[in-house]
């Protein structure tokens, strides 16, 4: 289905899910993954006056780094949460404008694939075709959809508690990352100690499904 016939209902959210061909390893040091949460973070706005690459050049110079005006800019999506994988990213997100969802996730991945061929002096692209998604349809589903994408990590092995993975929400969910970067508070009642219990109850759950779900794919 190509993106011109995807309809994002504002107001919505979105189980967004994108991965590289072949499984390819497009996060490779934590530069890397830096890289992506500033790109996230610098296209949630619309009519950017340049790209990425260029703002963070300018950032350098004191006499040009207010070139981009963020107070007057609009926004095209809340990321209400997101987990950052070695071959693949989540994200759950809300548009604020029609077909946002679509301009968000071709402006982050197209300047993301130019920053690591650039690094990595290749060629081609990086992700696979399109990006997959799917409607969030209550409440209920919502607050699971937080958890199973915190839980990615540690359902993976990278480590074993959500918290010590840094490129996940998750720990701005707990208030224990300065980064600002998820709208989620606008979303979600959020109690702290109840959401890491609520979390943390299901992480063995969550590597048992990972483990069936890979002997049955092999």
């Amino acid at each position: 289905m190509n993106d011109r016939k995807r309809v994002f209902a504002v107001g919505s959210f979105y189980h967004v899910f994108t991965k590289s061909i072949a499984g390819y390893h497009i996060f490779r040091s934590d530069d890397d993954y830096e890289r992506m949460v500033e790109i996230m973070q610098y296209y949630v706005y619309e009519n950017l006056p340049i790209r990425f690459s260029f703002y963070k050049r300018l950032k350098k110079d004191k006499h040009l780094k207010n070139t981009v005006d963020f107070d007057k800019l609009n926004k095209l999506v809340d990321i209400v949460a997101y987990c950052l994988m070695p071959t693949h990213i989540h994200f759950l997100l809300t548009p604020l404008k029609e077909n946002s969802i679509s301009i968000y996730m071709k402006n982050l991945l197209n300047s993301y694939t130019r920053y690591f061929n650039t690094k990595a002096k290749r060629n081609g692209p990086l992700w696979q075709s399109r990006f997959k998604d799917v409607l969030v349809e209550s409440d209920e589903q919502l607050i699971h959809l937080t958890r199973y994408i915190h839980l990615n990590p540690t359902s993976s092995g990278l480590v074993e508690k959500p918290e010590d993975w840094k490129y996940s929400s998750y720990r701005e969910y707990l208030g224990i990352c300065d980064r600002s970067l998820c709208n989620f508070s606008k979303y979600l009642d959020i109690n702290t100690k109840d959401y890491k219990a609520f979390v943390e109850n299901r992480i063995d759950y969550q590597k048992e499904l990972s483990v069936i779900k890979h002997l049955v794919l092999e």
